[in-house]
């Protein structure tokens, strides 16, 4: 019954074959089999998770108008508020931190009629510093990060859905290398009151699942406007469900981008990524050489505003890892023009890549990672492939299309133009419906 996607368990639950009972249940199940390897969770609590699915059926029994994802249990990373479960922001300096509400995204997850049904492992205040985590495709490798429970919480089963976050690669990273459907919407569209924040102009709240449509139905719930967050802005859209399904009007056109660091990446998944792109007709384009500051442009505002927005636990003592001291003093040393310019530059990449989209293509096809999961725990591999389209606020997508010759995933990511994710969805599954031909 886990193996359901949320799709299928919420057409069920809403027919009444399936009970939401029944199907937190399974998913438990799924968790207490496998957590003790995978240790995606950072704080579970299953009698509260079938209480709120009791609570859901209830509702039902009673009449009660059922929301899309009603009984459908998510996976929340440990940097999004919950009133009912500690958020810890992975770190022991905040151990015991009970907010007060929960993030906004939570509340529209549980609106929908979501089972929350515990807290995924993230990194130390989502930076580089890995949790207990391990990869469910390979135990000896990373899950990436930050929002590494997440991933490995959908990829293993437990869950269908789940929430991360996104400052650099911290969603599309740990989707490709746990091998499922992960989602970073353009910056502003959804909302990260509630979240913690790292920095205002890279934030973004994302989602894991193990179908397109899945998170589709996902982004129906949380995407929208809330003024609690500054930087949220109206979108008037259909369904992205509905908008998903519909037919392209001429069939999609790619763009082929391997980056300013494509030597960056392992020779095997530049290979398949090349492959890949002839089988679909991609057009190659080439960025300028100039764009190879943009990773120094994201580090230096991540950095910066990190020190600004976390500094003063640093500043507190405690158990704080030497990786996120060290990244705190560095933004400290970020001047203001320094600051100023990255941000300039921020806006001149997204400038000159909205052209692509103009004239070229409907999205643009790269790596999402340098390669498979590394081995090993004690990092959560690069995000080289993520930084431009962070910093560029684009919307992207990690598509599980891909496998190494040891079987592992090789992720595809998809980057559409700003502000059309709806879009970016349905080219998503106008190519995999044409591969699958």
């Amino acid at each position: 019954m886990n193996v359901l996607t949320a799709c299928e368990a919420a057409s069920e639950i809403a027919r009444g074959a399936l009970s939401a009972e029944d199907y937190t249940r399974a998913c438990l199940d799924r968790i207490a089999a496998v957590e003790p390897d995978v240790q995606a969770f950072a704080h579970l609590d299953p009698e509260h998770a079938l209480a709120q699915a009791r609570a859901l059926d209830r509702h039902k029994i009673s009449g009660g108008r059922l929301g899309p994802l009603h009984g459908i249990p998510v996976g929340i990373k440990d940097i999004i508020d919950t009133a009912d479960y500690p958020t810890e922001c992975g770190s022991p300096v905040l151990a015991g931190r009970r907010p007060d509400a929960d993030a906004t995204v939570v509340r529209k997850l549980r609106e929908a009629g979501a089972v929350i049904i515990g807290k995924t492992v993230t990194t130390e205040f989502a930076y580089f510093h890995p949790g207990k985590t391990r990869n469910p495709r390979d135990l000896t490798r990373t899950p990436g990060g930050s929002s590494s429970g997440s991933a490995a919480a959908v990829a293993a089963g437990m869950v269908p859905l789940a929430l991360g976050s996104q400052t650099n690669g911290s969603v599309i990273r740990p989707a490709a290398f746990c091998g499922v459907f992960g989602v970073k919407p353009s910056h502003g569209l959804v909302s990260r009151a509630g979240a913690l924040t790292l920095s205002r102009t890279l934030d973004h709240v994302g989602a894991f699942a193990r179908s397109l449509e899945d998170l589709a139905l996902v982004l129906d719930v949380i995407v929208g406007h809330d003024s609690a967050d500054p930087d949220s802005r109206p979108y008037a859209s259909p369904s992205f469900r509905a908008g998903m399904a519909e037919q392209p009007p001429l069939p999609p056109s790619f763009a082929f981008v391997r980056t300013t660091m494509w030597d960056k990446a392992d020779a095997e998944a530049r290979g398949a990524l090349e492959d890949f792109a002839r089988e679909v007709g991609a057009r190659e384009v080439d960025l300028p050489d100039d764009y190879r500051s943009a990773w120094g442009a994201l580090r230096a505002i991540m950095a910066a505003d990190m020190a600004y927005n976390l500094g003063a636990i640093v500043d507190k003592g405690g158990e704080i890892s030497k990786q996120f001291r060290d990244l705190i003093a560095e933004g400290r040393e970020v001047t203001a023009v320094q600051y100023l310019a990255a941000v300039r530059d921020a806006r001149r990449y997204a400038e000159g890549m909205s052209a692509i989209f103009e004239q070229l293509s409907d999205a643009i096809i790269t790596l999402s990672a340098r390669g498979v999961a590394p081995q090993g725990l004690g990092a959560t591999g690069d995000p080289v492939f993520c930084t431009l389209w962070t910093l560029t606020g684009f919307p992207s997508l990690n598509l599980p299309l891909l496998a190494s010759s040891e079987g592992l995933p090789i992720g595809v990511q998809l980057v559409g133009a700003p502000g059309r994710d709806e879009r970016l969805l349905r080219t998503a599954n106008a190519l995999i419906e044409t591969l699958g031909e």
